[in-house]
C-alpha cells in the first residue's frame, strides 16, 4: 500500500495517549552557528528513548486479530527492538527480538526489561533475516520490519506532523536516514501539509548508501564493506518501500564524517543539555555543514532528533580536543 497523509493522521490517532507528544526545543547557540532558525523535535524524550516507538505501536495496532496471540518478531540493533518489545508488552503479546552480536548493552538490557526475548545473531543482514525466519516458522510470530512496512512509515511520520503543527511552516526538515522509515514518513507528512518544504536526509559518510542511491537514481541494496560508523542505528540500507518515497521527495542526502558527528553530539550535550545518540547527531552535523549553511534561502529548519539511547562508556571525547 502507498502511505498518505491520511495514514499518518490515522497513526497519530492510534498513538494518542500511548506515545508521548515530544517537545520542540530551540537553541540560540546552534541557530547562530547554522545561520538559520533551528527547531529540534526531541524524540529522545519519546518512550523507549527514540522515535521508533511510534511506528512499532502503529504496526501492532494494525495486526490481524487472529495473529496477535502468536506475537511478533523483528531484527534490530536497538531502538526498534526496544520499541517493539514495549509495544508488544502494552498489547499483552510476546516479542522475539533478533539483535546482532555487539549491540549496545544499554539497548539489549532495555529490550529485556520491556519483556522482549532477545536472540543474538551474527552482525550481518543475512543472519538477521535467517534468524527471524527460523523464529517465525517455529512460533508463528508475525514479522514486523524495522522500517520497510507501511504502518511503520506512517507511524514515524507522526513526528513531523507534530513538529509542523507546533511550529508552523518550515523551509526545510532534516532527519537521519538508515533504512528510511523516519525520512520517508517525514516526506509523506510534511510534503502533504506544505508541498514546497524541502526535505534532507543525513547519514554518515562511512554508511552512505542513501546518498549514493539518490545520486544514482537506483536503490543501493548493500554496503561494499561493513559500515564503520559510531551510528549503530544507521548501518542498514534503504527498503524497497521507503526508497520510492525518498527518491521522489528528498532533495539530497548530506553525509558527515565521524568527527563531525561526535562534535555535533558534544555540542548538543554542552549547549542544550540533551542526551542524544550519534545517529541523531548526523542531522545536526548536516545542518552545521558548509553544504547546508550555503543554502541562504533556507531560514527556518526542523531537525528530528531521532533518539537518545547511547552507551556512554563507549564514547571517547578526547580526540576532539
Amino acid at each position: 500500500m502507498s502511505v498518505t497523509l491520511a495514514d499518518v493522521e490515522e497513526a497519530a490517532a492510534c498513538l494518542k495517549g500511548v506515545a508521548h507528544r515530544t517537545p520542540v526545543m530551540e537553541s540560540s547557540t546552534l541557530s547562530s552557528l547554522a545561520d538559520k532558525h533551528l527547531y529540534f523535535k526531541c524524540e529522545n524524550f519519546q518512550r523507549v528513548g527514540a522515535f521508533k516507538f511510534r511506528g512499532a505501536c502503529n504496526a501492532i495496532k494494525h495486526l490481524p486479530k487472529d495473529q496477535m496471540a502468536n506475537g511478533v518478531v523483528t531484527h534490530s540493533s536497538g531502538n526498534h527492538a526496544q520499541a517493539l518489545a514495549l509495544a508488544a508488552k502494552l498489547n499483552g503479546i510476546p516479542a522475539h527480538i533478533v539483535m546482532p552480536k555487539g549491540s549496545p548493552a544499554v539497548k539489549v538490557n532495555a529490550v529485556k526489561e520491556y519483556g522482549g526475548m532477545v536472540h543474538f545473531c551474527e552482525p550481518n543482514q543475512a543472519a538477521r533475516e535467517a534468524t527471524c525466519d527460523s523464529i517465525a516458522a517455529e512460533t508463528n510470530a508475525v514479522f514486523v520490519h524495522p522500517y520497510n512496512n507501511p504502518y511503520i512509515i506512517a507511524g514515524q511520520g507522526t513526528a513531523a506532523l507534530e513538529l509542523l503543527h507546533d511550529v508552523g511552516e518550515l523551509d526545510a526538515i532534516v532527519a537521519p536516514v538508515g533504512g528510511g522509515g523516519l525520512l520517508s514518513g517525514t516526506v509523506v507528512a510534511a510534503k502533504a501539509i506544505h508541498p514546497g518544504i524541502r526535505i534532507f536526509g543525513a547519514e554518515p559518510v562511512n554508511a552512505d548508501d542513501a546518498q549514493r542511491s539518490l545520486q544514482s537514481g537506483e536503490r543501493i541494496t548493500s554496503h561494499a564493506s561493513p559500515p564503520d560508523t559510531v551510528c549503530d542505528g544507521l548501518k542498514t540500507v534503504l527498503g524497497d518501500q521507503t526508497w520510492p518515497i525518498i527518491k521522489d521527495g528528498v532533495e539530497s542526502i548530506i553525509t558527515v564524517t565521524e568527527a563531525e558527528i561526535m562534535e555535533a553530539m558534544q555540542l548538543v550535550y554542552e549547549r542544550m543539555k540533551l542526551v542524544i545518540e550519534p545517529s541523531s547527531a548526523t542531522a545536526i552535523a548536516a545542518v552545521l555543514s558548509p553544504t547546508f549553511k550555503a543554502m541562504k534561502d533556507i531560514k527556518r529548519v526542523g531537525i528530528i532528533i531521532s533518539g537518545g539511547n547511547v552507551d556512554l562508556a563507549k564514547l571517547n571525547w578526547l580526540p576532539l580536543k
